[in-house]
């Protein structure tokens, strides 16, 4: 009956300094930190997106230079393998003219020979032409394609035209024009007739 009316109660009944510790310390009431440390982790992700973003940005830069520096090599290849290419191209040329050189020479001397009416001379003087000529051919590597007598071949023969025969159809009968080929490659067909069943 004799407490004082005015001194605050706590919800079980007891004074706000009864409510301490056993050595009668205050007791402090916890702190919520949930706010703190979501916006805290929020930073975090941020920084983390940012960094994965720098480092795709990095290594782009350097596929771009990368590939730069390889177009950049293969432009410079394909150039130096042109000058090459016709640097060959020029000294077979220039080996071939040698080549045909004396063959000019002979043909001139023919040609003087005619104008002097010397006919042994001029026919030697072909002859020498002709000789020069089919001897660089060879060299090189060129063989005459001479198919009388041979059944016709499309790769290597043109058919002028076909006549009855008594040769099997199909058979090469009469060669008009000789045909070249460079090894395995034909330079130009044989220009043949060709036999023809008879009516």
């Amino acid at each position: 009956m004799g407490e004082d009316q005015n001194t605050p109660r706590t919800a079980a009944g007891t004074s706000p300094e009864a409510e301490a510790s056993g050595d009668g310390s205050p007791v402090v009431e916890p702190v919520e930190v949930g706010a703190t440390d979501g916006a805290a982790t929020s930073e975090g992700e941020a920084t983390t997106d940012e960094d994965r973003l720098e480092t795709a940005l990095s290594e782009r830069d350097d596929y771009l230079e990368q590939l730069r520096r390889v177009s950049a090599e293969f432009a410079n290849y394909k150039k130096r393998m042109a000058r090459e290419q016709l640097a060959i191209t020029e000294r077979a040329t220039e080996r071939l003219v040698k080549e045909l050189l004396p063959v000019h020479d002979d043909l001139e001397r023919a040609l003087e020979a005619f104008v002097a009416h010397d006919e042994a001379q001029v026919a030697k003087g072909v002859e020498l032409v002709h000789r020069s000529l089919r001897s660089i051919l060879e060299r090189e590597g060129v063989v005459a394609i001479e198919p009388d007598g041979e059944a016709f071949d499309p790769h290597r023969h043109e058919a002028l035209l076909s006549q009855p025969s008594d040769a099997p159809e199909g058979t090469v009968i009469q060669v008009v024009q000789k045909g070249f080929q460079l090894g395995d490659r034909v330079v130009r067909p044989a220009r043949v007739v060709v036999a023809a069943p008879k009516d």
